[in-house]
Protein backbone atom coordinates (compact mmCIF):
# COMPACT_ATOMS: atom_id res chain seq x y z
CA UNK A 1 0.00 0.00 0.00
CA UNK A 2 2.88 2.25 -0.10
CA UNK A 3 4.26 4.71 -2.78
CA UNK A 4 2.51 6.96 -5.02
CA UNK A 5 -0.21 6.32 -8.07
CA UNK A 6 -2.44 3.56 -6.25
CA UNK A 7 -5.81 3.60 -7.80
CA UNK A 8 -8.49 4.83 -5.21
CA UNK A 9 -12.20 4.59 -5.18
CA UNK A 10 -13.84 7.39 -3.40
CA UNK A 11 -17.96 6.74 -2.89
CA UNK A 12 -19.81 9.86 -2.24
CA UNK A 13 -19.49 13.08 -3.91
CA UNK A 14 -20.71 15.54 -1.56
CA UNK A 15 -18.08 18.48 -0.11
CA UNK A 16 -16.35 16.15 2.00
CA UNK A 17 -16.05 13.24 -0.90
CA UNK A 18 -15.16 15.72 -3.27
CA UNK A 19 -12.59 17.64 -1.05
CA UNK A 20 -10.73 13.88 -0.08
CA UNK A 21 -10.57 13.14 -3.92
CA UNK A 22 -9.26 16.56 -4.75
CA UNK A 23 -6.44 15.59 -1.41
CA UNK A 24 -5.44 12.22 -2.80
CA UNK A 25 -5.06 13.02 -6.28
CA UNK A 26 -2.90 15.83 -5.26
CA UNK A 27 -0.70 12.77 -2.94
CA UNK A 28 -0.38 11.60 -6.93
CA UNK A 29 -2.40 8.74 -6.49
CA UNK A 30 -5.49 7.97 -9.37
CA UNK A 31 -9.41 8.72 -8.06
CA UNK A 32 -12.09 7.35 -9.35
CA UNK A 33 -15.54 9.39 -7.54
CA UNK A 34 -18.74 7.92 -7.33
CA UNK A 35 -21.84 10.22 -6.80
CA UNK A 36 -25.48 7.98 -7.29
CA UNK A 37 -27.19 11.25 -8.37
CA UNK A 38 -26.30 10.64 -12.28
CA UNK A 39 -27.38 14.56 -13.71
CA UNK A 40 -24.74 15.95 -10.56
CA UNK A 41 -21.86 13.65 -11.40
CA UNK A 42 -22.65 14.08 -15.39
CA UNK A 43 -22.13 17.70 -14.69
CA UNK A 44 -19.12 16.55 -12.58
CA UNK A 45 -17.63 14.90 -15.82
CA UNK A 46 -18.40 18.11 -18.34
CA UNK A 47 -17.47 21.05 -15.75
CA UNK A 48 -14.56 19.18 -14.30
CA UNK A 49 -15.29 20.39 -10.83
CA UNK A 50 -18.20 19.81 -7.95
CA UNK A 51 -20.07 23.06 -8.83
CA UNK A 52 -22.68 22.71 -6.13
CA UNK A 53 -20.55 22.19 -2.88
CA UNK A 54 -17.06 23.04 -4.24
CA UNK A 55 -17.01 26.20 -6.86
CA UNK A 56 -13.53 26.99 -8.00
CA UNK A 57 -12.07 23.96 -7.13
CA UNK A 58 -11.03 21.87 -10.85
CA UNK A 59 -10.51 18.01 -11.10
CA UNK A 60 -6.99 17.22 -12.03
CA UNK A 61 -7.26 14.82 -14.91
CA UNK A 62 -6.62 11.86 -12.07
CA UNK A 63 -9.87 12.47 -10.51
CA UNK A 64 -12.98 10.75 -12.52
CA UNK A 65 -16.38 11.38 -11.41
CA UNK A 66 -18.89 7.90 -12.17
CA UNK A 67 -22.32 7.51 -11.49
CA UNK A 68 -21.40 4.06 -12.21
CA UNK A 69 -20.41 2.10 -9.52
CA UNK A 70 -18.74 -0.89 -11.05
CA UNK A 71 -16.70 1.50 -13.43
CA UNK A 72 -15.87 3.47 -9.36
CA UNK A 73 -14.71 -0.14 -8.21
CA UNK A 74 -12.78 -1.40 -11.14
CA UNK A 75 -9.02 -1.78 -10.24
CA UNK A 76 -9.21 -0.25 -6.87
CA UNK A 77 -7.54 -1.67 -3.74
CA UNK A 78 -8.71 1.02 -1.23
CA UNK A 79 -12.41 2.32 -0.94
CA UNK A 80 -12.90 6.00 0.70
CA UNK A 81 -16.61 5.90 2.11
CA UNK A 82 -18.17 9.67 2.60
CA UNK A 83 -21.80 8.74 2.30
CA UNK A 84 -24.42 10.10 5.05
CA UNK A 85 -24.25 7.81 7.66
CA UNK A 86 -28.01 6.63 6.67
CA UNK A 87 -26.86 5.69 3.28
CA UNK A 88 -23.54 3.66 4.71
CA UNK A 89 -25.15 0.64 5.02
CA UNK A 90 -27.13 0.27 1.41
CA UNK A 91 -23.61 1.60 0.12
CA UNK A 92 -21.80 -0.88 1.35
CA UNK A 93 -24.03 -3.57 0.33
CA UNK A 94 -23.65 -2.31 -3.07
CA UNK A 95 -20.37 -2.47 -3.00
CA UNK A 96 -20.19 -6.13 -1.94
CA UNK A 97 -22.39 -7.02 -5.02
CA UNK A 98 -20.17 -5.38 -7.39
CA UNK A 99 -17.03 -5.88 -5.86
CA UNK A 100 -14.87 -9.12 -7.69
CA UNK A 101 -12.22 -9.16 -4.38
CA UNK A 102 -12.17 -7.81 -0.56
CA UNK A 103 -11.07 -4.02 -0.78
CA UNK A 104 -9.67 -2.14 2.06
CA UNK A 105 -11.84 -0.24 3.14
CA UNK A 106 -12.12 3.11 5.45
CA UNK A 107 -14.56 5.77 5.68
CA UNK A 108 -14.89 9.39 6.78
CA UNK A 109 -18.68 9.48 7.75
CA UNK A 110 -19.55 10.07 11.09
CA UNK A 111 -22.33 9.17 12.27
CA UNK A 112 -24.81 6.02 13.99
CA UNK A 113 -26.55 3.29 11.80
CA UNK A 114 -30.14 4.89 11.88
CA UNK A 115 -31.74 1.15 12.10
CA UNK A 116 -29.47 -0.55 14.63
CA UNK A 117 -27.69 2.37 16.49
CA UNK A 118 -24.52 0.79 16.11
CA UNK A 119 -20.90 2.57 15.02
CA UNK A 120 -20.46 2.24 11.67
CA UNK A 121 -17.62 -0.31 12.09
CA UNK A 122 -19.96 -3.13 13.54
CA UNK A 123 -22.22 -2.30 10.65
CA UNK A 124 -18.86 -2.93 8.02
CA UNK A 125 -17.57 -6.40 10.03
CA UNK A 126 -21.42 -7.69 9.89
CA UNK A 127 -21.34 -7.02 5.98
CA UNK A 128 -17.59 -7.57 4.82
CA UNK A 129 -15.87 -10.73 4.33
CA UNK A 130 -13.88 -11.64 6.96
CA UNK A 131 -9.99 -10.26 5.35
CA UNK A 132 -11.31 -6.32 5.08
CA UNK A 133 -9.25 -4.31 6.56
CA UNK A 134 -10.95 -1.35 7.83
CA UNK A 135 -10.29 1.89 9.04
CA UNK A 136 -11.78 5.25 9.95
CA UNK A 137 -10.64 8.67 9.54
CA UNK A 138 -12.21 11.40 11.44
CA UNK A 139 -10.95 14.98 13.39
CA UNK A 140 -11.50 18.81 12.57
CA UNK A 141 -11.85 18.86 8.24
CA UNK A 142 -14.14 21.40 6.81
CA UNK A 143 -14.54 20.21 3.38
CA UNK A 144 -13.73 23.82 1.74
CA UNK A 145 -10.69 24.53 3.51
CA UNK A 146 -9.44 21.01 2.72
CA UNK A 147 -9.90 21.17 -1.14
CA UNK A 148 -8.44 24.60 -1.12
CA UNK A 149 -5.27 22.85 0.55
CA UNK A 150 -5.32 24.77 4.04
CA UNK A 151 -3.64 23.06 6.98
CA UNK A 152 -5.19 20.28 8.88
CA UNK A 153 -4.72 17.48 11.05
CA UNK A 154 -6.57 14.08 11.84
CA UNK A 155 -6.74 10.96 13.16
CA UNK A 156 -7.00 7.51 11.46
CA UNK A 157 -8.32 4.60 13.75
CA UNK A 158 -8.01 1.04 12.79
CA UNK A 159 -7.56 -2.13 14.98
CA UNK A 160 -5.08 -2.88 12.86
CA UNK A 161 -1.87 -0.49 13.55
CA UNK A 162 -0.05 -1.58 10.67
CA UNK A 163 -3.07 -0.24 8.40
CA UNK A 164 -3.59 2.35 10.23
CA UNK A 165 0.09 3.49 9.51
CA UNK A 166 -0.44 2.40 5.62
CA UNK A 167 -3.50 4.63 5.27
CA UNK A 168 -1.60 7.64 7.18
CA UNK A 169 1.07 7.60 4.36
CA UNK A 170 -2.02 7.53 1.50
CA UNK A 171 -3.29 11.06 3.70
CA UNK A 172 -0.59 12.66 4.92
CA UNK A 173 0.80 15.45 3.01
CA UNK A 174 2.65 18.43 4.28
CA UNK A 175 -0.59 20.26 4.54
CA UNK A 176 -3.01 17.53 5.65
CA UNK A 177 -0.90 16.11 9.03
CA UNK A 178 -2.39 12.16 9.99
CA UNK A 179 -1.90 10.59 13.48
CA UNK A 180 -2.63 6.74 14.10
CA UNK A 181 -5.04 5.25 16.67
CA UNK A 182 -6.13 1.79 17.80
CA UNK A 183 -9.39 2.97 18.99
CA UNK A 184 -12.20 2.88 16.38
CA UNK A 185 -14.58 3.35 18.53
CA UNK A 186 -13.62 6.09 20.60
CA UNK A 187 -12.79 8.08 17.28
CA UNK A 188 -16.30 6.95 15.66
CA UNK A 189 -17.92 7.96 18.41
CA UNK A 190 -16.33 11.44 18.87
CA UNK A 191 -17.08 12.36 14.86
CA UNK A 192 -20.82 11.18 15.76
CA UNK A 193 -21.73 12.44 19.42
CA UNK A 194 -20.08 15.76 18.61
CA UNK A 195 -22.74 16.78 15.85
CA UNK A 196 -25.17 17.36 18.74
CA UNK A 197 -23.69 19.92 20.87
CA UNK A 198 -22.87 21.88 17.45
CA UNK A 199 -26.65 21.75 17.56
CA UNK A 200 -26.90 22.93 20.93
CA UNK A 201 -24.19 25.87 20.35
CA UNK A 202 -25.70 26.99 17.41
CA UNK A 203 -29.42 27.51 19.09
CA UNK A 204 -27.49 29.15 21.95
CA UNK A 205 -25.52 31.86 19.64
CA UNK A 206 -28.57 32.14 17.61
CA UNK A 207 -30.11 33.25 20.80
CA UNK A 208 -27.35 36.15 21.43
CA UNK A 209 -26.86 33.72 24.73
CA UNK A 210 -22.91 34.83 24.22
CA UNK A 211 -19.29 34.04 24.26
CA UNK A 212 -19.63 32.70 28.21
CA UNK A 213 -22.57 30.08 27.29
CA UNK A 214 -20.89 28.63 24.42
CA UNK A 215 -17.73 28.00 25.92
CA UNK A 216 -19.85 26.40 28.84
CA UNK A 217 -21.74 24.07 26.44
CA UNK A 218 -18.59 23.71 24.87
CA UNK A 219 -16.87 21.97 28.01
CA UNK A 220 -19.99 20.21 29.02
CA UNK A 221 -20.35 18.63 25.93
CA UNK A 222 -16.96 17.52 26.10
CA UNK A 223 -17.86 15.69 29.52
CA UNK A 224 -21.13 14.50 27.99
CA UNK A 225 -19.08 12.92 24.84
CA UNK A 226 -16.16 11.67 27.10
CA UNK A 227 -18.82 9.55 29.65
CA UNK A 228 -20.75 7.92 26.51
CA UNK A 229 -17.51 7.27 24.72
CA UNK A 230 -16.12 5.64 27.28
CA UNK A 231 -19.60 3.78 28.06
CA UNK A 232 -19.46 2.70 24.53
CA UNK A 233 -16.13 1.31 24.55
CA UNK A 234 -13.65 4.27 23.56
CA UNK A 235 -10.66 5.47 25.73
CA UNK A 236 -10.89 8.60 27.77
CA UNK A 237 -7.86 9.91 25.94
CA UNK A 238 -9.62 9.71 22.93
CA UNK A 239 -11.81 12.48 23.36
CA UNK A 240 -9.11 14.89 24.12
CA UNK A 241 -7.57 14.45 20.97
CA UNK A 242 -8.31 15.65 17.55
CA UNK A 243 -11.49 13.16 16.72
CA UNK A 244 -12.61 14.43 20.12
CA UNK A 245 -12.16 17.90 21.85
CA UNK A 246 -10.35 19.16 18.19
CA UNK A 247 -13.82 18.50 16.10
CA UNK A 248 -16.38 19.44 18.93
CA UNK A 249 -14.65 22.77 18.39
CA UNK A 250 -14.59 23.00 15.44
CA UNK A 251 -18.18 22.19 14.69
CA UNK A 252 -19.30 24.25 17.73
CA UNK A 253 -17.40 27.20 16.86
CA UNK A 254 -17.71 27.90 12.79
CA UNK A 255 -20.65 28.82 10.71
CA UNK A 256 -18.88 26.27 8.00
CA UNK A 257 -20.63 23.56 10.43
CA UNK A 258 -23.92 22.04 9.01
CA UNK A 259 -25.18 21.30 12.79
CA UNK A 260 -23.98 24.71 14.12
CA UNK A 261 -26.21 26.51 11.05
CA UNK A 262 -29.21 23.71 11.48
CA UNK A 263 -28.81 25.25 15.83
CA UNK A 264 -28.98 28.82 14.65
CA UNK A 265 -31.67 28.40 11.98
CA UNK A 266 -33.47 26.91 15.14
CA UNK A 267 -33.26 29.41 17.05
CA UNK A 268 -34.10 32.00 14.56
CA UNK A 269 -38.22 30.30 15.22
CA UNK A 270 -37.48 27.78 11.77
CA UNK A 271 -39.37 24.58 11.86
CA UNK A 272 -36.90 21.40 11.70
CA UNK A 273 -37.41 21.08 8.22
CA UNK A 274 -37.52 24.17 7.38
CA UNK A 275 -33.82 24.35 8.85
CA UNK A 276 -32.65 21.26 7.45
CA UNK A 277 -33.81 23.08 3.87
CA UNK A 278 -31.96 25.83 4.85
CA UNK A 279 -28.50 23.65 5.37
CA UNK A 280 -28.62 22.33 2.20
CA UNK A 281 -26.85 19.11 2.95
CA UNK A 282 -27.29 16.19 4.92
CA UNK A 283 -27.51 17.90 8.89
CA UNK A 284 -26.02 14.51 10.54
CA UNK A 285 -26.37 15.69 13.62
CA UNK A 286 -30.49 15.49 13.66
CA UNK A 287 -30.49 11.58 13.51
CA UNK A 288 -27.43 11.19 16.03
CA UNK A 289 -29.85 13.02 18.49
CA UNK A 290 -31.95 10.28 18.50
CA UNK A 291 -28.99 7.68 18.22
CA UNK A 292 -27.05 9.24 21.09
CA UNK A 293 -30.02 9.01 23.74
CA UNK A 294 -30.62 5.43 22.48
CA UNK A 295 -26.86 4.89 23.24
CA UNK A 296 -26.97 6.85 26.23
CA UNK A 297 -30.13 4.29 28.04
CA UNK A 298 -28.15 1.32 26.69
CA UNK A 299 -25.07 2.65 28.69
CA UNK A 300 -26.80 3.99 31.55
CA UNK A 301 -24.77 7.42 31.03
CA UNK A 302 -26.85 10.79 31.96
CA UNK A 303 -26.91 13.09 28.77
CA UNK A 304 -28.43 16.63 29.51
CA UNK A 305 -27.43 18.80 27.05
CA UNK A 306 -28.47 15.91 24.63
CA UNK A 307 -31.94 15.08 25.88
CA UNK A 308 -32.20 19.17 26.07
CA UNK A 309 -31.32 19.06 21.76
CA UNK A 310 -33.56 15.73 21.48
CA UNK A 311 -36.43 18.13 23.32
CA UNK A 312 -36.28 20.41 20.48
CA UNK A 313 -35.66 18.57 17.46
CA UNK A 314 -37.90 15.96 18.07
CA UNK A 315 -40.45 17.07 20.85
CA UNK A 316 -40.85 20.86 20.04
CA UNK A 317 -39.36 22.25 23.21
CA UNK A 318 -38.76 26.37 22.62
CA UNK A 319 -35.16 26.73 22.12
CA UNK A 320 -34.70 29.28 24.47
CA UNK A 321 -36.39 27.07 26.97
CA UNK A 322 -34.04 24.81 26.21
CA UNK A 323 -30.87 26.23 27.17
CA UNK A 324 -32.64 28.28 30.12
CA UNK A 325 -33.43 24.42 31.35
CA UNK A 326 -29.72 23.41 30.98
CA UNK A 327 -28.58 26.82 32.49
CA UNK A 328 -31.16 26.65 35.38
CA UNK A 329 -29.72 22.86 36.64
CA UNK A 330 -27.97 22.21 39.94
CA UNK A 331 -24.11 22.67 39.58
CA UNK A 332 -22.61 19.89 41.15
CA UNK A 333 -18.62 19.01 41.65
CA UNK A 334 -17.05 19.25 38.07
CA UNK A 335 -16.40 15.41 37.29
CA UNK A 336 -15.38 14.44 33.80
Amino acid sequence: MSGPGRKLSVLGAGSCGTSLALLLARNEHYVQLWGRNSIAMAAMIRNRQNERYLPGHEFPDTVAPTADLAEALRGADLLVVVVPSGGFRATLEKVLAHAAKPIDLVWATKGFDPHSGELLHEVARELSPARTRMAVLSGPMFAREVAAGLPAAVTVASPDSGFANELAEVFRNPRFRVYTSSDIVGVQAAGAVKNVFAIAAGIADGLEFGANTRAALITRGLAELLRLGVGLGGRQETFIGLSGLGDLVLTCTDDQSRNRRFGLALAKGMSVDDAVASVGQVVEGVETTRQVMRAGEKTGVELPIAEQVNEVVFHGKAPNEAVNALLSRPAGRENM
